[in-house]
């Protein structure tokens, strides 16, 4: 008995790209059963001319490892930024709870943001007037700034419209901030607000890991030192 052979009428299923992938895909043996097709078969590449299948492999090959070397040293890179980070925000806690006063303690706000991480400006506003006078302390009505910014999250990255800038830093900034809701007790206290002259370096995507653990002691500290 002979097997039935499928007849592919050519005119009314013209050769795709489509169909060839399909059907390599669908046997994998082809190239087993046609060897000669692996070093015979020449690809063009825009570097070196024309090249067989297996150089071109072992090109995409060698190109996969380059990536993936390059994404190892990023993570590397960030990994290490990472833990400086958690050393610099451990040395800050120990010394904001080493502050004696109000002002010690918003001194030392001003200098890690400012000196430590190379930052451009630190506010911080609070609702209740506080009892002090300090530079960082911003003297304008931003209910308004805050409502906007932080009605539905504890924290806003990114740009600031000018009369924002002006009512919390009292000038113009032109790069990037991040806004951070103070509460201490469920009650809120205000919010801290620094910039950056790097119009990216408050982004979105942030982690907010450390800056949650650092805005509950900030909170935590003020209550005590200010009683607001």
């Amino acid at each position: 008995m002979k097997s039935e052979q499928t007849v592919i009428n050519t005119d009314e299923l013209p050769l795709t790209d489509e169909l060839v992938s399909a059907y390599l895909q669908d046997n994998p043996e082809f190239f087993n059963r046609n060897n000669a097709l692996m070093t015979g078969l020449r690809l063009a590449d825009p570097h070196r001319g024309t090249v067989s299948l297996m150089e071109r492999q072992q090109q995409q090959l060698r190109q996969k490892v380059h990536n993936l070397e390059d994404e190892i040293t990023q993570l590397m890179s960030v990994a290490s930024h990472n833990e400086s980070l958690f050393v610099l925000y451990s040395d800050l806690y120990l010394r904001l709870i080493d502050c004696q006063s109000a002002n010690e303690l918003l001194d030392c706000l001003v200098q890690a943001t400012t000196e430590l991480l190379s930052l451009s400006a630190f506010k911080l506003y609070l609702l209740d007037a506080p009892s002090i006078e300090h530079k960082c302390l911003s003297t304008g009505d931003c209910q308004g700034v805050m409502q906007n910014r932080l009605g539905k999250s504890d924290y806003y990255f990114g740009r600031l419209q000018q009369s924002e800038q002006q009512l919390i830093f009292s000038h113009d900034c032109a790069g990037s901030v991040v806004l951070v809701k103070l509460a201490h007790d469920e009650k809120e206290l205000g919010f801290l607000a620094i910039s950056s002259d790097d119009a990216h370096h408050f982004d979105p995507r942030m982690d907010t890991l450390l800056l949650s653990q650092f805005k509950r002691l900030v909170a935590k500290l003020l209550k005590q030192h200010l009683a607001v």
